[in-house]
């Protein structure tokens, strides 16, 4: 009993995390509920970007690649190599979902570091990158959480729940712990470390307009790289993990 009201205090301080807010945000109303309108409509940028570069790589596909075809196939490639390397010899129907996971975050990162977002004048907030939005990335980690939990049950079905008492019962309040605060890390070092880069870029470009904020915003391009590698390749960790069943 203790294990599940730990986890159901878990579950709702998740839900609470949603509602953290850093500034002023602009809300739309659909119905009875309250939507975070920046946040759709950057992710909408974001989504067209990737879905129109993509159209545009593959529309007349070559034998021998050029161009945008060219850099499309070493994007795949390198997103093959991550899901292989991190789910095993089963990672063929994953990398779909590690790749959209991979391309979204980072495509998301880099918009909030070269879109000019702040000459889009809202009534209330501003916009900015999708995961500079705890929303987003609790979202993200969310389904993370579900592919993992589906990879394990599709592959053992009930018998991976037996992970809970290995390698011993003794274990069972930790491991069941460690489910629930797998998206809470997940979620918070992706949306910590954004928010992070764009409140350094913007106060440096307060206090030193010219020339000291162009190398940190080459950092932070970096940095968000590396976000998405790093939770891309957490996601592809922890799907592998389950369908193994092992630590």
């Amino acid at each position: 009993m203790n294990v599940l009201s730990c986890s159901i205090n878990t579950l709702k301080g998740l839900y609470d995390i949603s509602g953290v807010e850093v500034g002023q945000h602009f809300y739309w109303k659909i119905g009875g509920f309250q939507v975070h309108a920046q946040v759709l409509i950057t992710s909408w940028v974001v989504i067209a970007i990737l879905l129109g570069s993509a159209i545009v790589a593959v529309r007349n596909p070559q034998t021998i690649p050029t161009g945008g075809q060219n850099f499309f196939e070493y994007v795949l490639e390198f997103i093959r190599d991550v899901s292989q390397t991190q789910i095993g010899e089963e990672y063929g129907p994953w990398v779909p979902f590690i790749g959209t996971m991979f391309l979204f975050i980072f495509v998301s990162n880099w918009a909030g570091a070269l879109l000019p977002w702040k000459i889009i004048e809202l009534p209330h907030g501003e916009l900015a990158a999708p995961t500079n939005d705890i929303n987003t990335t609790v979202a993200l980690a969310l389904l993370t959480s579900i592919a993992y939990f589906y990879a394990g049950l599709s592959k053992k079905g009930l018998g991976y729940f037996s992970k809970y008492i290995q390698p011993t019962p003794i274990l069972l309040p930790i491991n069941i712990l460690e489910d629930f605060t797998k998206p809470l890390s997940l979620s918070f070092r992706l949306f910590g470390n954004i928010l992070a880069d764009e409140l350094v870029v913007v106060v440096l470009v307060s206090l030193v307009p010219s020339v000291v904020p162009i190398p940190v915003m080459f950092l932070g391009l970096f940095t968000s790289g590396i976000q998405a590698l790093i939770f891309a390749t957490l996601a592809a960790a922890y799907i592998g993990e389950s369908m193994e069943g092992h630590h």
